[in-house]
């Protein structure tokens, strides 16, 4: 395990929260990868002392990573209510990074990427990886939330995306002329034109399922699609 600690906290939107760390030594890991964070707290209830999350910073950041996550709006598990009560300094640790939730090899290769909600957070690794390394690949982002004050990280996606990021909203404002609703698989199976894509599915578990199924139903191969799942989300 490698000790990290609490350097700040930045509040991306209501209950949407980045934490990041400053590890003993640097962390090897490449964007889009996860890693095991143990928080030891008093009396911790069912689910425990530790959690998966994906690492949400880009590897080039120096000295520090992050990790975000969306908070309870009432009192959630022993662990999110330890993450959210650290102070600046207080100790962690955290395995090493693992997963192959991240870029193909062939830089030519077109990629769709689909997040749902907080399952934004290894496509903004990637993306700012991407970006910090001056590198270029065909990406298109279908971006799905409740609202608009959800979509965490959109700015910066959408320097290096432009028209290639499609936020999809459920509850849209007054006057907004984008996509609303649910992220579609058929919408968006309509859109591939290369049978080469890969497709990378991120965000609450039953979602992850779901669209999995339905790309395979639409005859997308299951070695197409590249997906990652966020336990104990709706």
């Amino acid at each position: 395990m490698i000790k990290a600690r609490l350097d700040h906290v930045v509040k991306e939107a209501d209950h949407i929260y980045s934490f990041y760390f400053k590890p003993e030594r640097k962390i090897d890991f490449t964007a889009g990868q996860f890693i095991e964070v143990h928080i030891h707290h008093d009396k911790p209830d069912s689910r425990g002392t530790k959690r998966w999350f994906t690492i949400s910073s880009a590897p080039e950041m120096e000295d520090l990573f992050s990790i975000t996550t969306r908070m309870a709006d009432t009192k959630g598990s022993t662990f999110k209510e330890s993450l959210r009560s650290l102070e600046k300094g207080h100790e962690i640790k955290i395995s090493e990074a693992m997963g192959d939730f991240v870029l193909p090899r062939d830089e030519k290769i077109p990629l769709i990427f689909m997040a749902g909600g907080i399952g934004i957070t290894p496509f903004h690794s990637i993306i700012s990886h991407l970006s910090l390394s001056k590198q270029k690949r065909n990406i298109k982002l279908y971006y799905g939330v409740r609202n608009i004050e959800e979509l965490v990280f959109y700015g910066q996606l959408e320097s290096y995306l432009g028209d290639g990021i499609v936020p999809v909203l459920q509850n849209a404002p007054i006057n907004y002329h984008g996509k609303t609703g649910f992220l579609d698989t058929k919408e968006i199976y309509k859109n591939i034109h290369d049978s080469n894509s890969l497709i990378y599915i991120s965000g609450p578990e039953p979602m992850v399922e779901k669209f999995k199924k339905e790309f395979i139903d639409l005859g997308i191969p299951n070695n197409n699609l590249v997906c990652d799942f966020f336990p104990g989300y709706n």
